[in-house]
């Protein structure tokens, strides 16, 4: 979608299922808690095109156990499983292993001419709970997140998402996760102990010097801070790790930065704030109906003009 253009709802249809807060798995405990909630949502969208995957039967993903279809999203590490209804979900990189009570489903593959099955583990990826998400059901067309990649994430809150994108770059690629407050610090560590290729830094974003020694160039930026000075601290961050023509994803809650103006006019602040710091925006979508009054934004990183 291009730059500006509004955007679309994306897969998973209406509010469906679990919620888990709207703060996705920012705010201390939000994702690694979730109380009551639904992983996945109810909903029936179609997600990405791709060929078609294997079958298998849903354990505690596809309701009743019945049986499902992953395909792969237009996103490379992403998946649909298509049931009784449609999932977001990422191949899990610990089967077995939930991070904060997600379901999770097992699909057989193989068996034919008489070679032994081998069974595949996805979690269910809940757009209620992660903005990353949310954007991928709301239309993005590059995320840049990808296997292989290296990324900084900052405002990696208690992991959520950050253990979604450790699925999706998967062993070959690293993910090296920010986050200030030393309590939800604690459960990205817990996550960390199996995740392997994440590495948990407890320090402000703002300070990107302070962990300067723990990281390489990076090849993608994604930012859910929710400070008012959110382009500035992607910002510095950029100038220290990403490399040239490496990308910015920015999760944008407009009442974080401003309240006293219309959503509209603080992204549209936010992505020129961006311009002056050697960015070139590429893409901008709403993130409703996951996310209210909420924007993410792709940019590249140009250093020079």
């Amino acid at each position: 979608m291009a730059f500006g253009a509004s955007g679309g709802r994306g897969g998973f249809g209406g509010r469906g299922g679990g919620r888990g807060g709207r703060g996705g798995d920012r705010g201390g405990r939000g994702g690694a808690r979730g109380g009551r909630t639904r992983p996945g949502g109810g909903g029936r969208g179609r997600g990405g095109p791709g060929g078609r995957g294997g079958r298998g039967m849903g354990r505690g993903g596809a309701r009743g156990g019945a049986k499902v279809i992953i395909e792969p999203h237009k996103h490379e590490g992403i998946f649909i499983a298509k049931g009784k209804e449609s999932m977001l979900v990422t191949k899990n990189l610990v089967p077995g292993e939930s991070v904060y009570g997600e379901k999770r489903i097992s699909v057989e593959t193989g068996g034919g001419d008489g070679e032994d099955s081998t069974k595949i583990e996805y979690r269910v990826w809940n757009p209620f709970r992660s903005k990353l998400a949310a954007g991928v059901l709301g239309g993005m067309d590059k995320i840049f997140i990808a296997p292989g990649t290296k990324v900084l994430y900052l405002g990696a809150a208690s992991g959520t998402s950050v253990s979604h994108v450790a699925d999706i770059v998967g062993p070959e690629g690293i993910v090296y996760a920010v986050e200030f407050s030393p309590r939800s610090g604690r459960d990205l560590i817990n996550m960390a102990k199996k995740r392997t290729n994440v590495i948990p830094i407890i320090e402000d974003a703002r300070l990107p010097h302070k962990y300067r020694i723990l990281l390489s160039t990076v090849d993608v930026i994604f930012a859910d801070v929710a400070q008012p000075d959110q382009a500035r601290i992607v910002a510095h961050n950029a100038h220290q790790f990403l490399k040239v023509g490496g990308h910015v994803v920015i999760s944008i809650k407009a009442n974080c930065i401003d309240s006293t103006v219309a959503p509209e006019a603080v992204f549209d602040r936010e992505v020129n704030a961006l311009r002056a710091e050697m960015f070139k925006p590429l893409e901008q979508i709403t993130l409703e109906p996951y996310e209210r009054d909420h924007a993410m934004v792709t940019a590249r990183y140009i250093r020079h003009k």
